[in-house]
């Protein structure tokens, strides 16, 4: 058991006795919270048991505190060193050093497996994100997904569970039509992916007031459904084609590979059919469109299916779920999604679970919000758009001159990628992936702040400490123990916690703050002792072994986070 599994269970055991002895009357605990205190000097963890049992007990939360504290006193637990009572009424858990000495050893021999756990063992979880459309620039609210639902896979997979990583992509649609009618009226040829993306501007600007073109374009999008028309689908098929192997590309720099990919093109039919199969008792004809009454649920209503008779997103969402179970029967179905789209997955989800109840608590929703550059600019190749593509690019430049500036050899090629990805997600993984986000290059790639490649940093001079320890002959040890790193070694032992908590609340950014935390204190600690130190080989050889357990927690934890740390910097 982990140090919080053992206090939970240590105040089951000690509320069983007090019952047992008559002192409590007999109810049952449905929730025993344990938590890191705020303040280090509360203790290493702490509870508000009292606080929960004084209602049941009719005493104060105080009394009832000590009456508990002395109860677990009597035990023998030999991992604590100290239960202590704190106004007005939490109980402080303090745990011998020795415990967090076996944990950095532990680190060490876990190695890139430290942190994991089996709590979703033998679970199969598909995860759906990044979902970009063919036609259309690969934005930065891709890029959000992306880093989201990626941290989220290597955090699931890391907690035991099977992943499917899934990517749904739009390859038909009004934007498909509204790219091909700006390829033909602009003569560009659908081989070039960024003329692709200036012809789909050109249709979706010029389509706004023109009623005439909006008719042109819905006659190309009905085309490209029914494929009718050969010569428009020779130029969809190239277009398809080209967008989505730029895609890869993409999705290789990120350090994502899918294992399942849906496309609209061959969800619509299935969603179509459904909703049609329900006409009556979960849809209905209104206008000559077909909707769900999501008010009914009190929710909202929306149409599935227009009055020209095309399926909208919303009936394609349900021929994609169908799709999904049929590829891959999954405990828990995931999507990220942008935090506006919240209340149309909720009505989403209502008919999907009408129409086939498996789906039913099956189903999680992981918002996001929108980034904003710091500059307030909106720019890129597609007019008003802010590429993914862009902000990667321009990542990567602000990194080859923040490394020009820092590197005595040539800067190598990986490490600039490796940067460049680091400062963009975990500009995005650091705050609750709800929120919006500014996003300010210099900052995010900064190797002094709050950023990935601060942490990326840290982990590069911890490997330059191990280097100058091996060279002088120094090897880890535990038997002189440095009485000025039980802040970290207190750190380091709560990783596997915070992965936990990660997962279950499926919140990546507890991680990535948990790791500026260790990287700040390591970093404190570095600047104040001596780690290397020929004239004292034994303490050297802990302040080595503490090093490299930090290195092993900032590698294990940017790796949860989608990012590469590399050895040099």
């Amino acid at each position: 058991m982990n140090m919080k599994q053992i206090i939970e269970q240590l105040i089951i055991d000690g509320i069983t006795e007090l019952q047992s002895n008559g002192i409590w009357g007999k109810f049952v605990v449905s929730d025993i919270v344990v938590e890191r205190p705020k303040e280090r000097s509360h203790g290493d963890w702490t509870t508000n048991i009292a606080f929960v049992l004084a209602k049941e007990l009719k005493k104060s939360p105080s009394d009832i505190a000590q009456e508990l504290t002395n109860v677990l006193d009597s035990f023998d637990i030999s991992q604590l060193s100290k239960i202590e009572v704190a106004q007005p009424g939490y109980i402080n858990f303090i745990f011998d050093r020795s415990v967090f000495i076996q944990e950095l050893k532990n680190i060490i021999n876990g190695k890139n497996k430290y942190g994991s756990n089996n709590k979703l063992k033998g679970k199969i979880i598909t995860i759906e994100y990044t979902q970009p459309n063919p036609f259309k620039p690969f934005h930065i609210g891709h890029l959000m997904s992306n880093a989201i639902g990626e941290s989220l896979s290597r955090i699931i997979a890391f907690s035991g569970a099977n992943v499917v990583r899934a990517n749904y992509q739009g390859d038909v649609g009004p934007h498909v039509a509204k790219a091909l009618w700006g390829l033909k009226k602009l003569n560009f040829e659908p081989t070039d992916i960024d003329k692709i993306g200036k012809a789909y501007a050109y249709g979706h600007a010029k389509s706004e007031n023109d009623e005439n073109i909006k008719k042109e374009i819905n006659a190309i999008n009905a085309a490209v459904y029914t494929k009718s028309d050969s010569e428009l689908m020779k130029v969809y098929k190239i277009g398809r084609t080209k967008t989505l192997e730029r895609f890869e590309e993409i999705y290789k720099m990120l350090g994502t590979k899918f294992d399942q990919y849906y496309f609209e093109s061959e969800t619509w039919q299935i969603g179509e059919e459904i909703v049609r199969e329900h006409i009556g008792d979960i849809f209905e004809e209104s206008e000559g469109a077909i909707i769900f009454d999501g008010e009914k649920y009190g929710l909202h209503k929306r149409v599935f299916i227009t009055a020209e008779g095309l399926p909208t997103y919303e009936a394609k969402e349900l021929g994609l779920a169908m799709l999904k179970k049929k590829r891959s029967l999954s405990d828990m179905y995931i999507i990220t999604t942008a935090v506006e789209q919240e209340e149309y997955f909720k009505v989403v989800q209502k008919a999907l679970e009408l129409v086939d109840p498996y789906f039913v608590g099956k189903i999680k929703h992981v918002p996001h919000g929108m980034m904003q550059l710091a500059s307030g600019k909106m720019s890129s190749r597609s007019g008003n758009v802010i590429t993914g593509e862009s902000l990667i690019e321009d990542a990567r430049r602000v990194a080859m001159e923040k490394m020009s500036e820092r590197a005595k050899n040539n800067v190598v090629e990986d490490t600039i990628n490796a940067i460049a990805v680091a400062g963009i997600k975990f500009s995005i993984l650091k705050q609750h992936a709800g929120k919006n986000i500014v996003y300010d290059a210099d900052m995010a790639l900064s190797f002094d702040g709050d950023s990935g490649p601060y942490l990326q940093y840290t982990y590069a001079r911890c490997q330059s400490v191990k280097t100058k320890a091996k060279e002088n002959n120094i090897e880890i040890s535990f038997k002189n123990v440095c009485e000025q790193s039980v802040d970290i070694e207190k750190i380091l032992a709560q990783f596997g916690d915070v992965v936990e908590r990660a997962e279950k609340e499926y919140a990546p950014h507890y991680i990535a703050n948990y790791l500026l935390e260790l990287a700040h204190t390591y970093n404190t600690y570095y600047a104040n002792n001596k780690i290397v130190d020929i004239n004292n080989p034994e303490l050297s050889a802990y302040r080595t072994a503490v090093t490299v357990a930090v290195a092993q927690v900032i590698k294990n934890g940017a790796n949860l986070l989608g990012f590469h740390t590399p050895e040099q910097m």
